[in-house]
């Protein structure tokens, strides 16, 4: 076990680097964050905040004399950095779980290879990838990058043929999948930590709502029957079993009107949909984070109050801040800002949990509250 008093450090310095760093601090680490961006919310606040590119080996090797353990905020960090690093310092999660996150082809493969369901895709390298198998998928259809897409990014709706290849032109011809799109009833996500010795604990599913494919708000405990919840459950632990992964995973599912559940993307790290665990579970996802980093057991993940969680983006920012005093006003509604230099539209700039007793009473408080430091957005 690596113990408070530590150092531990962590690639990526943006708003899940800034809520992990919180609670390493809380838990009495000291925390190194490397990251190019000299106003990176997470270097702000780090004990130690080395500005450098990714692949810079010598501030790798800075990260690695310095911290007994690193992690990640994010997926998309250069697989020979984390190889480099893997050499040195022990790194939770390794570099295997993380390629195979980082790339949707992989992804998509190995949880299909996994036994479990996904929507029906195939790679496509050139355009004639697509051309020899659109005839296997059903319109309409999505062409999404292999990497480096999120928030909606990268993606492309298409109906045939010839939007297909002008949609993969478009991309830049880079590897992409074309996926056909489901009958969506909703979408859920399953967060789950789990230990080096294989202990998992899992928090409560979240049923998310996206806007222009930007998740906006996450309820929970989600709205679906117990046995879908249940089967989502089951599919998640399943594939951080075969993974053997160590760490905070998140795995988001489409759940189809014909009543299917589908894994869409997996993400190695904290993740947007459980900000909720900030302020209505025992334990936080940052603080699970942590403790699996550092080979501690996983704290309880029971759910203290049903919540909404709704997201905060730079679009509603004019030439002053909100009025935060409409929301903190409310004891029951928590506000959480990531301390980013600059506000723009679709950016994330924070979010707020509303808890009540009662889910439609949580919902009610978080609508109210929206369009208090909202109204007309």
């Amino acid at each position: 076990m690596i113990l408070p008093g530590a150092t531990l450090g962590v690639l990526g310095g943006g708003q899940l680097g800034r809520l992990f760093t919180m609670a390493a601090h809380s838990m009495g680490y000291r925390v190194v964050v490397l990251d190019p961006d000299p106003h990176s919310p997470a270097g702000l606040i780090a004990d130690q905040h080395i500005q450098s590119a990714y692949s810079d080996h010598a501030a790798l090797q800075m990260m690695a004399d310095e911290c007994s353990a690193i992690t990640t905020e994010f997926e998309n960090v250069p697989a020979e950095a984390l190889h480099y690093l893997e050499q040195r310092c022990l790194v939770r999660p390794d570099a295997r779980s993380l390629a195979v996150a980082q790339d949707r082809i992989r992804e998509k493969t190995y949880v299909s290879h996994c036994g479990l369901n996904t929507a029906a895709f195939f790679a496509v390298y050139e355009a004639s990838d697509i051309e020899e198998n659109i005839h296997t998928l059903s319109p309409p259809m999505l062409l999404k990058t292999a990497s480096m897409g999120y928030d909606g990014k990268g993606q492309i709706r298409v109906s045939n043929l010839q939007e297909a290849i002008e949609a993969f032109e478009e991309l830049g011809k880079q590897p992409c999948v074309l996926e056909e799109m489901v009958d969506l009833e909703c979408e859920i996500s399953v967060l789950l930590a789990r230990s080096v010795t294989g202990e998992a604990a899992v928090y409560p599913v979240g049923e998310n709502l996206h806007i222009n494919g930007i998740l906006d708000t996450t309820i929970v405990p989600a709205r679906l029957d117990p046995v879908v919840l249940d089967g989502a459950v089951d599919m998640a632990a399943e594939l951080a079993e075969k993974l053997d992964y160590v760490g905070m995973l998140a795995v988001e599912f489409f759940f189809t009107r014909q009543g299917d559940l589908l894994i869409n993307e997996i993400a190695p790290r904290p993740h947007n949909s459980g900000h909720y665990t900030l302020d209505a579970t025992v334990t936080s996802q940052f603080e699970q984070q942590v403790r699996t980093l550092c080979g501690l057991p996983p704290g309880d993940t029971m759910l203290l109050s049903p919540v909404v969680m709704v997201n905060i983006l730079g679009d509603i920012w004019g030439s002053e801040p909100p009025p935060w005093e409409k929301l903190l006003k409310r004891p029951r509604c928590k506000l959480h800002l990531y301390g980013k230099h600059e506000a723009r539209p679709g950016r994330k700039m924070g979010h707020f949990n509303c808890l009540s007793s009662d889910l439609e009473s949580a919902l009610q408080l978080a609508e109210t509250v929206r369009h208090d430091i909202a109204p007309g957005k």
